[in-house]
């Protein structure tokens, strides 16, 4: 079975094995919800709202995958770690599988047929309503395929192999906008469907990578069911959810609390959220590496906290921590030069462009906050820490970004809404110490615990 130790070596060459494809494979996920914004938007007004009401709502639902995927991910490096025999590894991986099947089917039942009060909730009028329907009924039907794909995904990456996890997401994606304004335009014989067509397109691609990447896994050793493949599916099961609870809901709450701060920037008018909506399109591309560092440093934690190599554990952390201070620092020179070009090329008017270019500016200096974050929450999972990691998260969206820009807009306006995305930021380093050493991920004789210190790069 082929297995990346991450073990060994240099820690930071680990990392990068892993992250470094995954920088890809995060962008070409994000290139979807771009082309379908793109292609609906010339459908009509009431298509283009769909997505605006969908996208927030569904990357919600999507946290269950990303839960599911940690928790695969610890179990699994942890064997691997280890090393255990390479059937205990894939009957992990297994039972991850089986889990993550059953919950997706069941939350896809559920969303189903709960969307029409979901969406109506939330002010979606009926004429949108339609356009909702459309796109929900194959969204759900995609959501298990969308499930086993990404913990396979994980298992991947725990056996330290992020290209093929980074390869399989780029086939989706590719598969995806290629065939998105076939299905909602229509050519030749085939018809349009509008906006259904876009969840159709979604629901091909997602189906079409699943198989290729659960196939590759079976063919690899990976995914099996073996000669006992119910053996400790209990505690299996458990040690899976204690991971996966808490991470879902970690990743459900960015999404939750950024719509919370939406509407502190709505008492604003229509043109600051405009503005705001682009901006934050903007900083999702701009954090990609940094998301792709929080998928890599999962699989190097937990093997090497399964080989009771905590030494290697923490450096790897501090490499991490290392990294995004870096590149905050250049994309913070980046955002403050080309904040302008880049909102009028983003914005949709004048006005709007203004609100981007000072978010970019104000808020692209703390940006290397988040990237820790992620990080550090990820590093802590594969810890088997997920309620740490769910608690760093709670405490920066509401405890300081979410009052912090109610307060804000009141006394300062939209420059007050900003100022709390910067404490945010900041307040997440604080606390990714905090929680470091809690769990002992960081130790009082790191730089990060004690003053920073420049990082040793040896491989011990």
């Amino acid at each position: 079975m082929a297995n990346r130790k991450l073990t060994e070596g240099p820690v930071w060459k680990a990392l990068a094995q892993i992250s470094a494809p995954m920088s890809f494979g995060i962008f070409a996920v994000l290139s979807v919800g771009i082309a379908d914004a793109y292609f609906l938007g010339q459908l009509g007004q009431n298509p283009l709202a769909a997505v605006g009401y969908i996208y927030p709502v569904t990357t919600s639902i999507t946290s269950l995958a990303i839960g599911l995927s940690a928790g695969a991910n610890t179990v699994v490096s942890q064997s691997l770690g280890r090393e255990d025999e390479d059937s205990v590894a894939c009957r992990l991986a297994l039972h991850a599988f089986g889990l993550g099947l059953c919950l997706a089917i069941i939350a896809a039942i559920a969303f189903w047929l709960a969307h029409p009060w979901i969406f109506g909730l939330i002010g979606a009028s009926d004429e949108v309503m339609t356009e909702v329907s459309a796109y929900t009924n194959w969204w759900a039907l995609s959501f298990p395929f969308l499930v086993m794909m990404m913990i396979t995904n994980s298992i991947f990456r725990a056996h330290g192999d992020g290209t093929t996890s980074a390869a399989i997401m780029i086939f989706s994606a590719v598969i995806n906008v290629l065939i998105t304004p076939l299905l909602v335009f229509g050519w030749g014989p085939i018809p349009g469907f509008e906006t259904a067509g876009a969840a159709m397109a979604t629901f091909i691609a997602q189906l079409t990578a699943c198989v290729a990447a659960v196939t590759y896994a079976v063919r690899r050793g990976m995914l099996a069911l073996g000669d006992t493949p119910l053996k400790g599916i209990r505690d299996s099961v458990k040690d899976i959810a204690n991971v996966g609870a808490p991470a879902a809901l970690s990743n459900a709450i960015n999404p939750a609390g950024m719509a919370a701060v939406t509407a502190a920037v709505a008492t604003l008018g229509d043109t600051a959220v405009a503005g705001f909506g682009a901006a934050t399109r903007v900083q999702s591309l701009a954090i990609v590496v940094m998301l792709a560092l929080s998928s890599g440093i999962g699989p190097v934690v937990g093997q090497n906290w399964g080989a009771k190599r905590e030494d290697r554990a923490r450096l790897a952390v501090r490499a991490a921590w290392t990294f995004c201070l870096g590149y905050g620092a250049a994309l913070a020179v980046l955002l403050t030069i080309f904040a302008g070009p880049i909102a009028q090329m983003i914005a949709s008017d004048e006005g709007a462009a203004e609100y981007t270019a000072l978010y970019l500016r104000v808020v692209g200096c703390s940006l290397f906050g988040y990237g820790i974050l992620v990080t550090a929450n990820a590093a802590m999972n594969a810890r088997s820490k997920a309620g740490w990691s769910m608690g760093l998260s709670l405490s920066r969206i509401f405890l300081v970004y979410l009052p912090g820009a109610w307060i804000g807009v009141t006394l300062l306006g939209y420059i007050g809404i900003l100022v709390a995305a910067v404490a945010a930021n900041v307040f997440a380093v604080l606390g990714a110490i905090y929680t470091g050493r809690k769990t002992k991920l960081v130790s009082a004789e790191d730089g990060w615990a004690t003053g920073f210190k420049p990082l040793k790069t040896s491989s011990a």
